[in-house]
């Protein structure tokens, strides 16, 4: 076993240019397969970042709805996005993380989340919120 110490790796040809093998004949981008944001809140009552990488702030627009902004802008518009939602109570079963919708567009420096309960899709604050970015940052 061997191991290596360094503090930054830079690609030969280009800055983003690294590569992982070992995945049968094909190769990964080590940069496309990182995430780029990832955090953990709760939206009840106050608003609270648990944990985070590159999130700056997540401002509650109204119940189910919250504005999340990003410490580093992504390259465009069009970054993958999965969300994840969660309480310890009734609302549990059956809620949705809605993600965008037609009043609200994501740009590279922010995105909208609505989420729901199971009561008809009624916006609720649940407990627990993750929400995970991948793409390029700017």
């Amino acid at each position: 076993m061997s191991t290596l110490n360094v503090d930054a790796l830079v690609g030969n040809t280009s800055a983003n240019a690294i590569t992982v093998r070992g995945e049968g004949t094909a190769t990964t981008s080590l940069q496309q397969g990182l995430a780029k944001i990832w955090v953990n809140y709760t939206h009840t009552s106050t608003t609270a970042i648990r944990d985070s990488l590159n999130m700056s702030s997540i401002t509650d627009i109204n119940t189910g709805e919250s504005t999340l902004t990003f410490a580093n802008n992504m390259n465009n518009d069009d970054f993958a996005q999965s969300n994840g939602i969660g309480d310890f109570g009734t609302q549990f079963n059956n809620s949705t993380a809605l993600g965008q919708d037609t009043n609200s567009s994501k740009t590279t420096a922010l995105t909208k989340l609505h989420v729901a309960g199971q009561t008809a899709n009624t916006p609720y604050d649940h407990h627990e919120t993750n929400v995970i970015v991948h793409g390029d940052l700017a």
